[in-house]
């Protein structure tokens, strides 16, 4: 384990990235599916997170992926549901779908099972979005267990939400 990923550690990204949101005057939205909720529930540990926490939606199946952020079933069955198409449309309509003005979306293979050749577990899209603004997408690879990648994962959603804010 990493200190970077502790939950001591997580908790103070968490709150960081509450204050640096809180001051842009930005709601938070994450569109979650490997984390499962993780990154929100990382927020909402932050006391006085309803001043800038939307909501959150885990949508872990591609019905729940549809139904919950308009992705569309032709992405999933084309690029599938770990890919940049995916993550894209992901953090895109969890804005739709929200009263946010940012989002963070997160799919990806946290194992044990699942991985491919070209998509080995630990592989990770990130996608980031302002109301307004352009989405953008990040590729990770993380090592570890199923526990490692998923708390690698939180941590370096909540790292893009600066850039995505003017941090």
């Amino acid at each position: 384990m990493h200190d970077t990923h502790s939950d001591a550690a997580l908790a103070t990204l968490a709150t960081e990235t509450g204050a640096l949101l809180r001051a842009r005057h930005h709601r938070l939205v994450t569109a979650e599916s490997c984390t499962g909720g993780w990154i929100a529930k990382a927020v909402t540990d932050v006391a006085g997170c309803s001043d800038w926490f939307d909501c959150g939606m885990a949508a872990y199946s591609y019905e729940a992926k549809q139904a919950l952020l308009g992705v569309n079933p032709h992405t999933l069955e084309t690029h599938g549901a770990v890919s940049r198409e995916t993550v894209i449309e992901m953090v895109s309509g969890a804005l739709v779908n929200s009263g946010a003005s940012v989002a963070v979306a997160v799919t990806g293979i946290a194992g044990p099972g699942g991985g491919s050749e070209d998509k080995p577990v630990g592989t990770v899209w990130i996608g980031w979005k302002r109301r307004g603004g352009y989405a953008r997408a990040a590729l990770f690879q993380f090592d570890g267990d199923r526990d490692a990648v998923r708390r690698q994962t939180v941590a370096a959603a909540l790292r893009g939400l600066a850039d995505a804010v003017g941090g």
